[in-house]
């Protein structure tokens, strides 16, 4: 072993990387030797703005780049090699095999293992799914290639299957560059994530701005032209031309590499993690995407992918890999997307959850507007809040509206990790002035409609 200790980090994106420089800032460059092993060329980048990168919204791909490996290695004394497969790790001999493209594997030691190795696509086992022209956006390299691709095929049409948040704003990028658009969703509304009344106005936000939403289509396969390369996606239903598909049918934890070194893997198919983020085996962490949290407010383990997360995750464990000594407090599965103008978000529990999670609970629902409703700009937003019907705490909470809705979800997530009751939801001081909001703010509307009903 080296006269350092060294920590070996599997992952060079979000929960890998602030691992890795918290680790560092805790331990200094003398007391701890850190190697990065990333399998993709770039670090620490935003998958977030993938989206936005192939529309040009973002005019280029380094924009999206926090810290490239040179960085980490000049400023942070981080070795990070880039390209780089970990096929094995041995808890027992403590070591990691790795594989560099174009090189021999070669076995490397750790005293101490992050793994932070993502999420992996869903990309059904169904006919001409691997066919060119095919493409998934997990990594920056993806979104790289779907922007080329654009570029120089030109096609017309773009066939999105899934309408999740990705699929979603893959459309909205679609669409900012001209093309037609068809979504294919099994489901019967977009955003499952949301609840169906809630899913509907997302539909009918998204057929207003020319998209061809086809819902309750599960996908039977991909047809391609005589060169190979997709020409049409196939559902139960019809068949839709395509020159490009994008598929945004999820993704599950990546914790293949674990489980097959014996760490022990939970009900959700992620890692399982104390609060410290340790795994089952001595010595070893993990965070981010490949790792199942605790939701604060059902109680249960979740996996769900989530920047946010991930970069939480990752400074806790490598505050406690470093020495220091802090907990990560769970999840709520905060997020907020955009289409097009049309802003979703969501927190907490939807109806589907909270019933899953046994919960006896009343809904409110509120249309209302994002500013006062006088004052230029003012638009439409729809908001819903679940409450438990005994404790009459917040449960949950949706938003559906235009510019300066969605991050209104905030508020809700605050109160929601605070375990406050409804009433008291109705009762909280924020902050007014025409524009941007009327006097009564839709939450607390929405909250004291709520209170009143249960």
């Amino acid at each position: 072993m080296n006269a350092r200790p060294r920590l070996i980090v599997i992952g060079g994106d979000a929960a890998g990387m602030s691992a890795a420089s918290q680790a560092r800032r805790l331990r200094g460059a003398e007391d701890l030797e850190i190697l990065a092993l990333e399998r993709g060329p770039h670090t620490s980048y935003s998958a977030c703005g993938i989206p936005y990168l192939v529309g040009k919204t973002v005019p280029s791909p380094e924009e999206l780049i926090s810290r490239d490996p040179a960085t980490f290695r000049r400023d942070h004394g981080i070795d990070v090699r880039t390209s780089t497969e970990v096929e094995e790790i041995d808890l027992d001999r403590r070591t990691v095999t790795a594989r560099t493209a174009g090189a021999k594997a070669r076995e490397e030691p750790f005293d101490r293992l992050m793994v932070a190795t993502g999420a992996v696509p869903v990309r059904p086992d169904l006919p001409g799914m691997d066919a060119p022209g095919v493409f998934g956006v997990q990594t920056l390299s993806d979104g790289i290639a779907v922007r080329d691709f654009l570029d120089t095929e030109r096609p017309g049409t773009a066939v999105v299957v899934g309408g999740g948040y990705i699929g979603l704003e893959m459309a909205e990028a679609f669409v900012q560059r001209g093309m037609r658009v068809h979504l294919v969703e099994a489901a019967p509304e977009p955003m499952t994530t949301l609840d169906p009344g809630m899913g509907r106005l997302v539909r009918d936000a998204l057929v207003t701005m020319g998209v061809d939403v086809h819902l309750e289509e599960p996908v039977t396969g991909i047809e391609t032209a005589a060169d190979g390369r997709a020409s049409a996606v196939v559902t139960d239903r019809a068949s839709y031309r395509a020159g490009i598909v994008v598929l945004g049918l999820g993704v599950r934890p990546g914790s293949d590499l674990a489980r097959a070194a014996g760490i022990a893997i939970g009900p959700t198919g992620g890692v399982s993690v104390d609060p410290r983020m340790r795994t089952s085996a001595e010595g070893v962490w993990a965070a981010g995407d490949c790792v199942q949290s605790l939701h604060r407010v059902s109680q249960e383990s979740v996996s769900i992918a989530l920047g946010t997360h991930a970069n939480k995750q990752g400074r806790v464990a490598g505050t406690n890999i470093g020495g220091g000594y802090a907990r990560f407090g769970g999840v709520l599965g905060t997020a907020i997307s955009k289409v097009c103008g049309l802003e979703v978000a969501r927190t907490g529990l939807n109806e589907a959850e909270a019933e899953r999670a046994g919960f006896e609970f009343e809904t409110a629902t509120l249309e209302s507007t994002t500013r006062a409703g006088y004052y230029p700009g003012a638009a439409t937003m729809t908001l819903k809040l679940l409450a438990e019907r005994r404790s009459r705490r917040l449960l949950g909470a949706q938003i559906v509206g235009w510019e300066n809705a969605g991050k209104r979800i905030d508020v809700l997530a605050a109160a929601l990790w605070n375990g406050m009751p409804v009433d008291d939801v109705a009762a909280m001081d924020l902050g007014y002035a025409p524009p941007f909001s009327p006097v009564w703010d839709p939450v607390l509307i929405t909250a004291r409609k709520l209170a009143e009903t249960m």
